[in-house]
Parts: C-alpha cells; sequence; structure tokens
C-alpha cells in the first residue's frame, strides 16, 4: 500500500507543479495585456456556425495527445525505476 501512496503522491505533485507553472504566468499575463476584455467582446460578437468546425475537433485530439503523452511519461518512469532496483 505504501508504493500506490508513494507513486500517488509523486504523480500529484508532479500535475500541480506543471499546472501552477503553466497556469499562473498565462493568467498573469492575460490580466495585464487587456486580453480578457478582447475575449469577452469576441465572446459576445462571435459568428453563429452550424456544426462543431474544425477547432473543437483539433482542442479534443490536442487534449487527447497531451494526456497520452503524461500517461507514457508515467508509465516509462516507472518502468524504468523498477529496473533499476
Amino acid at each position: 500500500m505504501s508504493a500506490v501512496v508513494k507513486w500517488w503522491s509523486r504523480a500529484a505533485a508532479a500535475v500541480t507543479g506543471l499546472v501552477l507553472t503553466l497556469v499562473i504566468p498565462v493568467h498573469a499575463w492575460a490580466a495585464s495585456n487587456g486580453v480578457a476584455d478582447v475575449a469577452v467582446e469576441a465572446a459576445k460578437y462571435r459568428r453563429r456556425r452550424g456544426g462543431f468546425g474544425f477547432f473543437p475537433i483539433f482542442g479534443g485530439l490536442c487534449c487527447l495527445l497531451v494526456v497520452a503523452a503524461i500517461v507514457l511519461a508515467i508509465v516509462l518512469i516507472s518502468r524504468g525505476r523498477r529496473k533499476k532496483q
């Protein structure tokens, strides 16, 4: 049980670090550049198109690729640790 807890705590720390590393600077930049106002205006006055369009599909595919890369990295790291012991 302690191995699972150890692995889970390391994974949680890595994900937390990654999120904080990416989200905080992007949020600070967006708040200081007036990007928030542009995003609100774009959301209000965007054109209505039929269907899903290209970007939601691309965004979903990109999200799946990122999740797959993270899972692959965790699997490779855990395999490397087992071989050393």
